[in-house]
């Protein structure tokens, strides 16, 4: 649901019965009704025509064998039609379809990175990228028509952000595994507009906790900052065995390095979730391990944030096994399985999985240095 093309709502129920445009129309009001005030209320305190900051922007897209995923993002993107330019990483990849698709279009810069691992890849892309800033995209996202506008009004009204981060909808609901995904509530953080430093009254996990700052799928950067930091820590996400936790960290450091990080929803993607059970359930289980892995990273002695981080683990497994009893109840829209699997992969992560995945990239490094 919008209001003047501004993205200010989603709602997803189960229709029972005969749907009228009654009951419909109650439904979005109960849903958006405050959301729609607090927007005119925006409207009106918001300066007129605030200038963005004058940056130049390359947007980044890691990918691996999907050429046909990628060919509808950047067909999206294309049609944005902002000054930016656009960088296709081409990971590892086994044959050359994405390098022949890339050449249809001579204004898409390509670069191949040989090493596999979507983090070896998105510090790839910022050492290769040319702008101020750089935004990420998944390869199977189609980019909203106020994608880019949505990011240039976020760095106008927050000209200190060193990240910005947006919105994520489902592309489709087509299958039983897409709804209940969404049910669950996908990757929405929301439709409020937030800043985020190092501190969060009220929430005791703060930055630790940075599931809420976003999602990989739709992020971008100051350059200088990711090169000021050390880029991605490559032993996340490094596709399989462990393909998450990069996003987190990354998040987790921007705010603990005392920058700002801001959340946009106008700066909106859609994302093509999984389709079937089978690939669900091992999503779920993949959040669990990147989640743990990320976490064991900051667990170690001489971190600093160790504490927090413990206070991060055990509220972690007290939420999942509250998840399980409320499943076991019938009031959880995921089944059990998908629980137990995503407890299952943060048990897993947190039994040594980043050591495990430090020594792979290791092994990485030494056989194929960096290019």
């Amino acid at each position: 649901m919008r209001r003047h093309a501004v993205p200010v709502g989603f709602l997803v129920r189960e229709a029972k019965g005969n749907l009228t445009p009654e009951i419909l129309g109650e439904w979005i009001a109960g849903e958006i009704g405050p959301a729609l005030v607090a927007e005119a209320i925006s409207d009106e305190l918001r300066p007129a025509d605030t200038p963005a900051p004058a940056c130049s922007l390359t947007v980044a897209i890691c990918t691996r064998h999907r050429a046909d995923s990628l060919a509808r993002c950047l067909e999206s993107l294309r049609a944005c039609r902002g000054p930016f330019a656009i960088l296709v990483v081409d990971n590892a990849p086994p044959d050359d379809s994405t390098a022949t698709l890339i050449r249809q279009w001579p204004e898409i810069r390509y670069v191949r990175e040989p090493r596999a691992g979507l983090d070896f890849a998105r510090n790839r892309a910022w050492q290769e990228a040319k702008g101020d800033w750089i935004a990420y995209l998944d390869d199977d996202v189609v980019v909203d028509a106020g994608w880019y506008q949505g990011l240039r009004e976020a760095l106008a009204e927050n000209p200190d952000a060193s990240a910005v981060t947006g919105l994520v909808l489902p592309l489709e609901l087509a299958t039983s595994a897409q709804i209940l995904f969404t049910k669950r509530g996908g990757f929405r953080r929301g439709f409020t507009r937030q800043r985020y430093r190092d501190t969060l009254p009220g929430n005791a996990l703060h930055p630790a906790g940075a599931g809420i700052f976003g999602t990989g799928a739709n992020m971008a950067f100051r350059r200088d900052i990711l090169q000021q930091l050390g880029g991605f820590d490559e032993a996340l996400d490094t596709g399989r065995p462990l393909p998450g936790g990069g996003d987190l960290d990354i998040f987790f450091r921007i705010i603990k390095g005392g920058f700002l990080l801001a959340y946009e929803p106008r700066f909106l993607v859609f994302h093509e979730d999984r389709k079937d059970l089978p690939a669900l359930r091992q999503q779920y289980y993949t959040w669990g391990l990147g989640l743990m892995a990320y976490a064991g990273k900051h667990l170690r002695p001489e971190s600093l944030q160790r504490d927090l981080f413990l206070k991060l683990v055990r509220w972690w497994f007290r939420h999942q096994l509250h998840q399980l009893k409320e499943c076991l109840r019938g009031r959880h829209p995921l089944p059990a399985d998908m629980l137990l699997a995503e407890l299952w992969g943060g048990v897993v992560g947190l039994c040594g999985e980043y050591g495990r995945s430090q020594r792979r990239i290791a092994r990485i490094k030494r056989a194929l240095p960096d290019p």
